[in-house]
């Protein structure tokens, strides 16, 4: 009899747990309160670039990033072929705009280190870099362009994750309302409102920004937290931005279905997915800047979504401590997209009991406690 794994959460990163889980020969029963990827993972820009989002340093965040984006061509290709799906998956590359010398000292700085961990980037400047993004406003002085990264359509994505889970066969239940969590010492019992329980061996929690609720359950303090992300999407001819075009304000990227997507505008909310007038403003107030034609264009499309943020800024990857049979994969932010399939192997690899002492730290549960 296959050993069972009760799932709670289906965002990015529970449905990426669960497929892993199901490939490596267990049974996944995935348990969600809403419906799959309707919180932050359908929100999403789908950006994968750990060189352009991580700009401090190789800490081991940065290199669990790289490590997944290094994962992902031949893990969205397997998502493809389970699902028997299509999605948007383009091999774009990025630039990081700057405006000022002092700006362009900094983007050196970070090309250095960046060289040592896989990138093959280079800083362009003037007529080159107006040749690779011709719209690009005439005040960028150069930009440090990153070949190796990429974007993802989120929302098609997500839908086939959902599908490549019920082929494989994934148990999913959704609309589940609210989940308790009756037993986890000697076995796992988890209650929905409805008065049905789902009974397991292991309990994997992917539920994002709600996973702080669970604290008092495990006597650790688990500080997951939302934040509000907001982004807005232009409908254009003939896609204008070729690349994933970063800058300290945010950033754009264009889609193959004719969108030019703009974000991130964030705050602190609580719950609330509510798309607010000033958070959008500011989203084009900066982008203006960078693509004056984007002055005499309005959003066509608006959204938000909830970003399950930590203390440090590190997602909480491995095993509860004191419980035996109960793992946290929770805590992405704003990366759960480009770390749904790293963050899927290390989930099934402490479920498997294998330690993985590089993040095993960095990545603690326990680590606040």
């Amino acid at each position: 009899m296959r050993e069972k794994v009760i799932v709670m959460g289906g965002g990015i990163i529970g449905l990426s747990c669960a497929l892993e889980l199901q490939r490596r020969g267990y049974q996944a029963v995935l348990l969600e309160t809403k419906r799959c990827g309707g919180q932050a993972s359908g929100a999403a820009a789908g950006m994968l670039a750990p060189y352009s989002e991580n700009v401090e340093g190789p800490d081991s965040f940065f290199q669990l990033c790289r490590e997944s984006l290094q994962l992902y061509p031949d893990w969205q290709q397997t998502v493809r072929e389970i699902s028997g799906q299509a999605f948007e998956y383009t091999e774009s590359g990025s630039l990081y705009v700057a405006y000022h010398d002092a700006d362009l000292l900094a983007l050196a700085g970070r090309l250095l280190w960046q060289r040592e961990y896989g990138s093959s980037g280079s800083i362009v400047e003037g007529a080159a870099l107006h040749r690779m993004e011709p719209l690009l406003t005439r005040g960028a002085r150069a930009a440090l362009y990153t070949p190796e990264e990429s974007h993802i359509y989120a929302p098609h994505y997500v839908q086939a994750l959902e599908e490549a889970c019920r082929r494989l066969g994934v148990c999913i239940y959704e609309d589940l309302v609210q989940l308790e969590i009756v037993e986890w010492q000697k076995e796992v019992i988890v209650r929905a409102l409805d008065g049905r329980f789902f009974e397991g061996d292991q309990l994997l929690i992917c539920s994002g920004a709600w996973a702080q609720q669970l604290a008092d359950t495990f006597h650790i303090n688990i500080p997951v937290y939302p934040i509000r992300g907001q982004i807005c999407a232009y409908e254009v001819e003939a896609q204008p931005v070729s690349h994933m075009v970063f800058c300290n304000q945010g950033y754009l990227v264009g889609k193959a279905n004719g969108t030019l997507v703009c974000g991130a505008s964030e705050d602190v909310a609580g719950y609330d997915t509510a798309v607010t007038e000033r958070g959008i403003g500011r989203l084009q107030n900066w982008n203006k800047q960078l693509f004056p034609f984007l002055a005499d264009q309005t959003p066509f499309h608006s959204w938000a979504g909830l970003r399950p943020a930590t203390q440090d800024g590190y997602p909480l990857i491995g095993p509860v401590p004191g419980t035996g049979r109960v793992v946290l994969a929770v805590g992405h932010y704003r990366n759960g997209i480009l770390l749904s399939p790293a963050t899927a192997l290390l989930a099934a690899d402490y479920i498997a009991n294998k330690q993985h002492l590089a993040y095993s730290q960095a990545f603690s549960p326990n680590r606040f406690s």
